[in-house]
């Protein structure tokens, strides 16, 4: 295509963004049609494309570099990552902006959520992208390999394991189900008379499911605490405690816990009760083990607390509250917030029991989630323009998480962030005269907002209960339904039909997009 236009040596990108927007305001395109305008106008296929090359243009070098690679780590364009590694050779020890996050390679063998079968190891990493970064030689961290355990990533374990990259340590040679050499390491090892290394890799052995390896280590942890035999024996009995602790795999919360196998084993048991609404068994299991109470396990408090939040279990955190948990006399800010998770899946009704732990911060997004629309406006100058203050007083600027991980990549603390978060919470708590005051006062309906990773609101609504009604609010408001995730390049319509297997939601949004065509909107 012959370029209408030429990027000047020195491009800015807010131009170019704001040349969209009024593109799409003049012309009633959705922004994402407009940027492809644009992109066009200038000669590149598309908007990511554009936007690369005056990236490129500004000199960002390496972060610039790091970026385009994270994108094709992302795509699984191996050759593309190759031909980067090749012009930036500094991409093989890049570690990120000091997240020791492991770098490049971090990127291609981290997994989101559990990667312990084959699709949803695919799913979740990038196997060749992480070969050809081992091959040119990439550094690799021990947060990486590390990583591996945790994510239950076999085989991207297997390949590490080839490759000569893993340290022979017991849990790692737990994980691999080598029990030979585990068996060779509990007589000759330093680790093997180490509690906590036995206890890891006993963990680790159940979380990957090798019932003998597990066993073996069982035994000796019970050698190096001849008290633990008593609670195994005294309860289900050998077999069946590791057996039941494959079967749960062994939450990652727990695994990490500085704690023997059967502390590893009760906290199993009131965490799948808590995640079950088993009320009975919650009580009854702490009032047996009150050692979980204590100031010691507040982490664990605060995900027992979160777990309930996240699936409406009212009768657990009321129960929970009732034992006088070491978490109700301290004011602990965790990342994963319980009030954040109340906001975000609509579980608000929760807000009189999590406020007895943590009080309600006083913030645009907060107040918007509960629907205080006086108190949102408060938030604004008498022109209509945010009046925030302090950014970091807000949500998400504020969140211990989005400050760690920056999941939807916004970057540095922005006011329209906080607009967007707000839009978010006000829709999903189907507060709407709160969500067409923002819509009117900046926030932006095809925000890429969402629980995790770049989205959009309609995609996260597809997981709540009941979202027909503010699915509604959006689609009546003009928001963009061909807008695609991070992760799979699919609509809300695809995550509807193939993530929560709901095909009366995805006909739904398909007639929505119809209708809206018909209209020629």
């Amino acid at each position: 295509m012959t370029a209408g236009k030429s990027l000047p040596a020195r491009p800015s990108l807010e131009s170019l963004r704001k040349q969209a927007k009024r593109l799409a305001r003049d012309r009633a395109l959705t922004l994402r049609d407009a940027q492809l305008v644009i992109a066009r106008e200038y000669g590149f296929p598309g908007w990511q494309d554009l936007t690369a090359e005056v990236s490129k243009r500004l000199g960002h070098g390496l972060d610039w570099a790091a970026a385009q690679a994270e994108r094709a780590i992302h795509d699984n364009e191996v050759e593309r990552l190759r031909q980067l590694v090749a012009e930036y050779p500094a991409l093989l020890s890049w570690q990120g902006h000091g997240n020791s996050n492991g770098g490049l390679l971090g990127i291609a063998t981290g997994a989101y959520g559990d990667a312990g079968d084959p699709e949803r190891e695919r799913w979740y990493t990038r196997a060749a992208c992480a070969e050809l970064l081992i091959d040119a030689g990439a550094v690799v961290t021990p947060s990486v390999c590390k990583r591996l355990l945790n994510s239950r990533a076999r085989g991207l374990l297997q390949l590490f394991q080839l490759k000569g990259l893993l340290p022979r340590t017991l849990e790692f040679l737990a994980a691999l189900d080598e029990i030979d050499a585990v068996r060779t390491a509990l007589d000759n090892d330093n680790d093997a008379r180490d509690p906590a290394a036995v206890n890891a890799a006993f963990v680790c052995a159940c979380r990957f499911g090798h019932e003998a390896v597990a066993s073996l280590l069982l035994e000796r942890s019970i050698v190096l605490d001849p008290g633990l035999s008593a609670q195994i024996d005294g309860s289900v009995g050998r077999l069946a405690f590791v057996k039941y602790l494959i079967d749960s795999r062994v939450a990652h919360a727990t695994a990490s816990a500085a704690g023997a196998p059967w502390t590893a084993f009760v906290m199993e048991r009131v965490s799948r009760a808590a995640h079950d609404g088993d009320v009975t068994t919650f009580v009854s299991t702490l009032q047996r083990e009150p050692w979980l109470l204590a100031d010691a396990h507040l982490e664990f408090q605060i995900g027992l607390v979160g777990a309930a939040t996240l699936n409406d279990r009212a009768d657990i955190i009321s129960a929970f509250l009732s034992l006088d948990p070491a978490l109700l006399h301290h004011r602990i800010s965790p990342e994963f917030h319980p009030v954040v998770l109340a906001f975000t899946y609509a579980n608000t009704h929760l807000l009189p029991l999590l406020t007895r732990i943590w009080p309600l911060p006083d913030d645009l997004p907060h107040a918007a989630g509960i629907g205080d629309l006086a108190r949102v406006k408060r938030w604004f100058d008498e022109s209509g323009a945010p009046a925030l203050g302090a950014l970091e007083k807000h949500f998400p600027c504020n969140d211990l998480h989005t400050l760690k991980h920056d999941d939807l990549r916004w970057g540095a603390p922005a006011t329209q962030h906080v607009l967007d978060s707000a839009l978010a919470w006000s829709v999903i708590n189907r507060h709407f005269a709160v969500a067409d005051f923002l819509l009117a006062h900046g926030a932006d309906i095809n925000t890429n907002w969402n629980s995790h990773e770049p989205a959009s609101i309609l995609h996260h609504l597809v997981f709540l209960p009941n979202p027909y009604e503010p699915m509604q609010f959006l689609v009546d408001r003009g928001i963009d339904l061909t807008i695609t995730d991070y992760r799979w390049n699919a609509t809300a319509k695809g995550w509807a039909r193939h993530a929560a297997h709901d095909e009366q939601m995805a006909q739904w949004l398909e007639e929505a997009e119809r209708r809206r065509k018909q209209r020629g909107a």
